[in-house]
């Protein structure tokens, strides 16, 4: 993995808002604020600040209602965004960016947490309902169809009687914060393959556990 992000290193970053061509989009999901930062519903903050962070990039403009980092990455332009609407209305920060870049259903990605995965597992579907996540929700609703891909990165059910809202924002576990790492790299790299190599290779290549 470490050998992956290595080679990210090399490629020619560039920040500009000229760069030609439709981008994809990649969008994580998460809460805005400090004391959400590290709370299990912000798997999707996680991912997308790994990868940009590696690309020596930052999220350094807010546009329509979103974090934004653009980058280019072997040839093709990527806009990184991080919905500051808070989860439930993320779809009034992603469809504005979606009609100001022209991106087309095929070049958007969705990144979010999962309770219906366990921990350490990542899957990549084209199309599907939102399963009970807000944002993915919101997304949906406000694009009118559930026609774009996501990556689904698995967070467990809360045990005994905890409530559903207070788990999601509740903090990783220390058992779990110890794979933790490695499961964003891994998603990470899912993501860049999506963005590469197709829906269907990543799917292949990443759908599943995450092995130590």
């Amino acid at each position: 993995m470490e050998k992956f992000f290595n080679s990210l290193r090399k490629k020619t970053i560039i920040q500009d808002e000229s760069i030609s061509g439709v981008p994809f989009l990649i969008v994580g999901l998460g809460n805005p604020g400090r004391e959400y930062r590290e709370s299990r519903h912000n798997f999707g903050f996680m991912v997308v600040d790994r990868i940009v962070g590696q690309l020596n990039s930052e999220f350094a403009k807010v546009q329509l209602k979103s974090l934004i980092s653009q980058v280019s990455y072997q040839g093709e332009r990527i806009v990184f965004a991080k919905p500051q609407t808070f989860m439930n209305l993320s779809g009034q920060a992603v469809i504005p960016l979606m009609n100001y870049y022209k991106i087309p259903q095929s070049k958007l990605l969705v990144i979010h947490d999962d309770l219906d995965l366990p921990f350490s597992t990542l899957r990549m579907r084209p199309f599907g309902g939102n399963g009970g996540q807000k944002g993915l929700g919101s997304i949906i609703e406000q694009l009118g169809n559930q026609d774009f891909a996501r990556l689904r990165c698995g967070i467990g059910h809360p045990q005994g009687q905890m409530d559903v809202k207070d788990y999601v924002l509740s903090k990783f576990s220390k058992e779990e914060l110890e794979f933790l790492p490695s499961v964003i790299d891994r998603a990470a790299e899912a993501a860049l393959t999506f963005v590469t190599d197709g829906l269907q290779a990543a799917m292949t290549r990443f759908n599943g556990v995450v092995e130590g």
